[in-house]
């Protein structure tokens, strides 16, 4: 069952009628009339000129000139007619596609383009470039770090979104889908971003070795604490790093200007530079910002479509699950922040993730996150993932598209 947020765009009405037919006596006209006129045209016109001009060619070659003028003339003024009877007249916006067929939105097969917009997002003016920088390329290990107290049942949801991300046997539309729109940008050699993601490693920082409020820079400290740990290892070939921190740990510009952000660390910090993302759980602190639409904002008071149920019973987790596959696409396609963005600021880069910031299903846009499916429970989601579970993934920017793209698109 799909959650109707916004109404779906349906294919434009198309409009016929019957061409007129062209009357017998304008074709007479045409070709017995018009002629006589020209030629009497012709003759006054050489009648004038001077005898010395006439003379430098011979009679016959003048005449034959003549004819072929007349004859050229004649086609001319007959096709011209037939173009003007045969164009329909310019009222009400009618339009005929083809002559003695009637159109009236036509059921286009599933999945077919229509003739309204087709993508959400779309647009010719965004410059998405590629900057020469290197993409993950390589199978894709991913390093956990459990900063603070993370419950178990908490922790179970985001492996196993992350765990769908290769897996090939979920049924569609699935995390596995959403991931191969990613798997579209590749670097300068032509290497993709792989498709093999896993979890290679975890770390749980329980007693909040860099205290409950952390910096942007302190975040590298949170992952040298980590790597200089056993077995916990620094794998600079295939590794990515994501740091995810509990309820009660505030981090610098959360909730006011970011739910998640990746970079890569400073080798002075960690000994290696490494990429590295950051996510934290909203569920105390601004659920309404970094977990919405399973939050609202209280200005939103009545006039929205309400909260909506998280798939995993989980406000704060599912909001997380979203800004984890935004940063993880955008780590993957821009892990150096030299590869894949639009703008000329690599220091504010927008990116295949930000390009598609709300947009979760088909007619999404201006503050709606598009059409979106319901379980039986009444809980909300957009793509499916391994153990039956379900989740509520934003889109990523299609570079073959040219828009934001999802698994779970109705056009």
């Amino acid at each position: 069952m799909y959650l109707q947020l916004e109404p779906e765009h349906s294919p434009l009405p198309y409009h016929s009628h019957t061409a007129p037919s062209i009357p017998t006596a304008s074709l007479f006209s045409s070709v017995v009339f018009l002629p006589i006129i020209y030629l009497c045209i012709i003759l006054s016109f050489l009648s004038i000129l001077p005898p010395r001009l006439l003379v430098l060619y011979p009679t016959k070659y003048n005449m034959r000139g003549t004819l072929s003028l007349l004859f050229s003339f004649s086609v001319f003024s007959a096709a011209l007619l037939v173009r003007c009877h045969a164009s329909p007249a310019k009222s009400g916006g009618v339009q005929s596609l083809r002559p003695g067929f009637q159109y009236t939105n036509p059921k286009l097969p599933p999945r077919a383009f229509t003739q309204s917009d087709k993508y959400e997002g779309s647009s010719d003016l965004v410059q998405l470039r590629y900057h020469m920088g290197p993409v993950l390329s390589s199978p894709i290990n991913i390093y956990l770090v459990w900063y603070g107290n993370w419950a178990p049942s908490q922790q179970v949801i985001i492996r196993d979104f992350l765990a769908s991300i290769s897996a090939s046997d979920v049924p569609s539309p699935s995390v596995a889908e959403w991931w191969r729109t990613v798997t579209l940008y590749a670097d300068q050699t032509g290497a993709n971003i792989s498709r093999s993601v896993r979890i290679a490693d975890e770390y749980s920082d329980r007693r909040c070795s860099q205290g409950k409020q952390l910096t942007r820079l302190s975040i590298q400290d949170v992952i040298a604490e980590a790597v200089r740990s056993k077995p916990f290892s620094i794998d600079h070939r295939n590794g990515i790093y994501l740091v995810l921190t509990a309820v009660d740990v505030t981090v610098q510009d959360y909730c006011r200007a970011v739910c998640g952000f990746h970079y890569f660390t400073f080798s002075s910090k960690v000994g290696y530079t490494l990429p590295y993302a950051w996510i934290g759980n909203s569920g105390k602190q601004c659920p309404e910002v970094c977990a919405y639409p399973f939050a609202v904002p209280g200005y939103m008071g009545g006039g929205g479509p309400g909260a909506l149920a998280a798939p995993n019973g989980d406000a704060g987790v599912d909001g997380m699950i979203s800004v984890i596959a935004h940063e993880l696409a955008e780590m993957s396609s821009n892990p150096l922040v030299n590869a894949w963005y639009a703008g000329e600021d690599p220091t504010a880069p927008t990116e295949i993730g930000d390009l598609c910031e709300g947009l979760y299903g088909t007619g999404g846009g201006g503050g709606y996150i598009g059409q979106v499916m319901k379980d039986q429970r009444g809980s909300t989601y957009n793509m499916r993932g391994r153990m039956g579970r379900r989740f509520l993934v934003q889109w990523v920017w299609s570079p073959i598209l040219k828009a934001c793209a999802g698994p779970n698109a109705l056009d």
